[in-house]
């Protein structure tokens, strides 16, 4: 896998850059911020700890941002092989049961910016990247989801996300799932895998402090996503290697 080419978005803090930090020997790293500085001070960690990776400065809600990331991917290397999407955001609280997020108060703002990040920002810039993808021996597509995402654990009064209702980012990973299963059913016979990923409830910005799984655990399963063998699964729904349920 030296020769591999992976572009995490959001790869500047938190899951993204422990997933880089997990790719180090396995792919040559570009990690997108939309912030020039932060994305060049993890870099810097990024190579002080032995990753071979460059930085992309890339604000993927921007509507320029799909053909931007194209065009570098196919000026600098030709072929993508890994695309990691981990770039997402939460409003309010996480994973929150605050009444920003209930179904029938959710302000449309905040539901149209979750969803423009978590979803069709998301679905832009794959669907951009997927020609480059195609050129992959290998290509591998892990989209960032959640455990929120699932529609049979959020009807279960018996599971442990029954009463974790935030409606707009909930939502917006329910989307992302229906993206996956799409699509890798529309790439069935490549040999692209498409996979969704919950990195679990992580210590990050986004999880906050009282998060029960520390941020070196977080990266696992995009990682484990990222790097599978031909024989691997697509159009899945994993956390630390079990299946989750739609």
């Amino acid at each position: 896998m030296a020769n591999k080419i992976a572009f995490i978005t959001g790869g500047n803090r938190g899951l993204g850059f422990q997933t880089a930090l997990e790719l180090k020997g396995s792919a040559k790293v570009v990690i997108s911020s939309r912030d020039l500085l932060e994305g060049e001070q993890a870099l810097a960690k990024l190579r002080k700890a032995g990753v071979d990776a460059d930085l992309l400065q890339l604000d993927i809600t921007e509507p320029s941002a799909p053909a931007a990331a194209h065009a570098y991917f196919n000026t600098n290397y030709g072929y993508l092989d890994i695309l990691v999407n981990n770039a997402g955001v939460a409003a309010g609280k996480f994973p929150g049961t605050g009444p920003e997020h209930s179904a029938s108060k959710v302000p449309l703002e905040i539901l149209e910016r979750v969803f423009r990040t978590n979803f069709f920002a998301t679905v832009a810039l794959t669907n951009a990247l997927l020609p480059l993808i195609k050129l992959s021996p290998a290509g591998r597509i892990v989209n960032l989801s959640s455990i929120l995402g699932s529609l049979a654990l959020h009807a279960d009064p018996k599971s442990p996300i029954y009463h974790a209702k935030s409606f707009a980012y909930d939502a917006s990973k329910s989307a992302l799932n229906a993206y996956t299963i799409h699509l890798a059913y529309e790439l069935r016979d490549t040999k692209v895998k498409v996979n969704s990923a919950h990195p679990g409830w992580v210590k990050t910005d986004m999880g906050g402090p009282e998060a029960p799984m520390a941020l070196e655990e977080g990266g696992k399963t995009s990682f484990a996503l990222a790097t599978l063998p031909d024989e691997g699964p697509t159009g899945g729904y994993f956390h630390m290697g079990q299946t989750l349920p739609w």
